[in-house]
């Protein structure tokens, strides 16, 4: 059985990482969603909140598992037991601090295979922190979040802004 792990803080998930997750499919028998505990970010969900909106994006997926992780992509690695490990690309920027990470990553565990998946060509734009900055602003962001939880997101949203306010 083929396994990868496609990690990241998704805050919030967007379409990008819903596009990413589908193509996993089409490769490995099983997707391993982690949702990093990032304290190097200034998340706006928290973390059981982003498992929450993943879990429903993928509920009628029975090969994606959606888990939290705090530690190194090697370690996320070997807790799974698989060397696969997905990356989404939007473009070389990204394709150079992958690359920066990757190089560290294979110093620690030489059999990691790292695979990038391109965004699709309309989606290379698509960012969680163009959906942060879109809440913010309180501007519209529903076209870069699926539709499958864009209520959920809207909710969450509208419970933190109300909550800043009081």
């Amino acid at each position: 059985m083929r396994k990868c792990v496609f990690a990241g803080t998704f805050d919030p998930p967007t379409i990008g990482h819903e596009g990413i997750v589908h193509d996993c499919l089409r490769i490995f028998d099983e997707v391993v969603v982690a949702v990093l505990e990032n304290t190097g970010k200034n998340c706006l969900f928290t973390v059981e909140e982003r498992i929450k909106l993943l879990e429903k994006l993928f509920a009628e997926e029975k090969r994606v598992r959606v888990i939290s992780f705090g530690g190194a992509a090697v370690d996320i690695l070997r807790a799974e037991n698989t060397p696969f490990y997905v990356r989404g690309i939007r473009d070389g920027i990204d394709l150079d601090y992958e690359n920066r990470n990757l190089n560290a990553s294979r110093a620690l565990m030489p059999e990691m295979v790292t695979i990038y998946l391109p965004a699709r060509q309309d989606e290379t734009h698509v960012s969680s922190t163009l959906v942060r900055n879109s809440i913010h602003f309180r501007k519209q962001f529903d076209r870069y979040i699926p539709s499958r939880i864009a209520e959920d997101v809207k909710k969450l949203t509208e419970e933190k802004q109300c909550s800043k306010n009081n």
